[in-house]
C-alpha cells in the first residue's frame, strides 16, 4: 500500500501496548477501514485478501489472520483520560466485541463506548499506514504511535517508568522492572527503529530520583530523511483527476482514497470506465466495489476516458479540506494550550520541592482555605498541586508567592 492514514485518538494508542506487531497494524487498519461509519454502523466488513494487503501480510495463511483478531478480541482496552472539563474518565471494553471471516469477508465491530472514544476528533494522532508497514518490531511501532502525536510540541512530557512500560505492554515482566534491561532490550532498539523507519526522530531523556530512573521523555523532530521514503499524503491523492471522478461518482473521501491505495490509479481508473460502459447502475459505490475487489472488466487494456468533474463537488472537496484544516489549527491550538498548563504545573512542582515540611503545610491550609465550591476542595485533597480542576487557582497563588515562577512560559494556559 501506497497511501493511507488513519486518525488514532490517543485513549486507543495508550491502551493497545500488549498488541504484538501484526494485532497492531491489523487494528489500524480496520480502523482506518471503519472510521467513517463508527458511530452510524454497529458492524464494519472489509475483503479479508485486501486486508492482509493493507498489514503488509501477504499470505494466504488465514489461521494467522484468525489468530490476530481473535487476540483484538481477547484484549482488554482501558483508557483512563481527562474530558474538556478537566473531570476524570475512566473506561474498559474489548478491542473488538466480535469478529468473523465467511466467504472472504472479515466482519467486526466495536463496543458502543470504545468506537466513541476511536472517532472523538479532538485528541488523535495520524498513523501513516505506509510508515506502519515498515515496522519489524511492535515495541518500535507503539514507540512511533505514543510519540507522534507530540511532534507538534516537540517532546512528550515527562513520563513515569511504570507508564512507559504499560505503553510497551511489559508493565507485568519481572524482568523489565530492572532499568538497565528495560534500556537495552526495549528503549534502544524501539528509538532506533523509529529514527531508521519512520517520519520522526526521537531523543529519549532521563530523570532520575536519587539514582534511579524515575521518568523518561521523548524529544520530538521531524526525519529529515523523510524524501527516502517517497510517502505521499492525503492532500496528493486529493489533487488527482481519478480521485475527483471517485467524488463524483457519490464514493466517499475515506473510500476514494482507501481503494487509490489499495489498487493504485491506473487500475482504479479502469475500474471506472468499465462501470462507466455498463449503462444506467443504481449503485455505482457498490458496482465499483465488486469490479476492483472480483476483476471485473473488459479484455486487455482499458481506455481512460475523463469524465467531467462537477464543480460542485469540488467545491465540496475545497469546503471538507477547509474545515479539517480549521480542526487541526484548533486541534495544534489545544495542544499548544494543554502543554503550557503542564510546564506551569512543572514549575509549580518544582517551586514545592524547594519549600521547607513546615512551608509546605502552611501553603496548603492557605490555598485550601481560599477555595469555596467543595467539589474543588475534594480534588485538591485528592490531588495536591497537580488538581486540575484547581489549575487557575494554583498558579495564581503560586505566581503571588514568587511572581517570576512562569517567566518564560507561554502565558495563560486553559485549565
Amino acid at each position: 500500500m501506497r497511501r493511507g492514514s488513519v486518525k488514532k485518538n490517543v485513549a486507543a494508542i495508550h491502551v493497545s501496548g500488549k498488541l504484538t506487531l501484526l494485532q497492531r497494524k491489523l487494528s489500524n487498519v480496520l480502523l482506518l477501514n471503519a472510521y467513517d461509519t463508527l458511530l452510524t454502523a454497529t458492524r464494519h466488513q472489509i475483503d479479508a485478501r485486501t486486508l492482509s494487503l493493507m498489514i503488509g501480510y501477504n499470505s494466504n495463511d488465514m489461521d494467522t489472520l484468525r489468530d490476530a483478531l481473535r487476540g483484538l478480541a481477547e484484549t482488554v482496552a482501558e483508557w483512563d483520560m481527562l474530558d474538556d472539563k478537566g473531570r476524570q474518565e475512566w473506561g474498559v471494553s474489548a478491542l473488538l466485541s466480535y469478529a468473523k471471516l465467511k466467504g472472504g469477508i472479515c466482519e467486526y465491530a466495536y463496543s458502543p463506548a470504545l468506537a466513541e472514544k476511536l472517532y472523538d476528533p479532538k485528541v488523535y494522532a495520524l498513523i501513516n499506514l505506509n510508515i506502519q508497514r515498515r515496522f519489524t518490531s511492535g515495541h518500535g511501532l507503539a514507540l512511533y504511535e505514543n510519540c507522534y502525536r507530540f511532534i507538534r510540541t516537540g517532546s512528550t512530557g515527562w513520563w513515569p517508568i511504570e507508564t512507559f512500560r504499560r505503553l510497551m505492554g511489559v508493565e507485568d515482566s519481572a524482568y523489565y522492572e530492572v532499568f538497565k534491561q528495560l534500556n537495552a532490550k526495549i528503549i534502544k532498539p524501539a528509538v532506533e527503529e523509529v529514527n531508521r523507519t519512520s517520519n520522526i526522530r526521537l531523543t529519549p531523556e532521563l530523570r532520575r530520583m536519587g539514582r534511579a530512573v524515575s521518568e523518561i521523555r521523548f524529544l520530538i523532530e521531524e526525519n529529515p530523511q523523510l524524501a527516502m521514503f517517497d510517502i505521499k499524503g492525503d492532500d496528493d491523492v486529493r489533487e488527482t483527476a481519478v480521485y475527483a471522478r471517485l467524488i463524483g461518482q457519490g464514493v466517499s473521501d475515506r473510500l476514494a482514497r482507501q481503494w487509490l491505495a489499495e489498487h493504485g490509479e491506473a487500475v482504479v481508473a479502469e475500474k471506472l470506465s468499465y462501470v462507466a460502459g455498463q449503462g444506467r447502475v443504481r449503485n455505482t459505490a457498490g458496482y465499483l466495489r465488486d469490479a476492483l475487489a472480483k476483476g471485473y472488466g473488459p479484455a486487455g487494456k482499458a481506455v481512460v476516458a475523463q469524465a467531467p468533474v462537477d464543480p460542485a463537488l469540488v467545491a465540496g472537496v475545497v469546503a471538507r479540506r477547509q474545515a479539517e484544516a480549521e480542526a487541526d489549527a484548533a486541534l495544534t491550538q489545544r495542544l499548544a494550550e494543554r502543554d503550557a498548563r503542564r510546564r506551569r504545573f512543572d514549575a509549580v512542582e518544582q517551586a514545592v520541592s524547594r519549600r521547607n515540611p513546615t512551608q509546605r503545610d502552611a501553603d496548603k491550609r492557605l490555598f485550601l482555605s481560599s477555595i469555596e465550591d467543595e467539589l474543588d476542595r475534594e480534588d485538591f485533597r485528592r490531588f495536591g498541586w497537580a488538581s486540575s480542576l484547581n489549575a487557575r487557582a494554583i498558579f495564581a497563588f503560586w505566581q503571588d508567592l514568587d511572581p517570576t515562577i512562569f517567566d518564560g512560559l507561554a502565558a495563560d494556559p486553559q485549565p
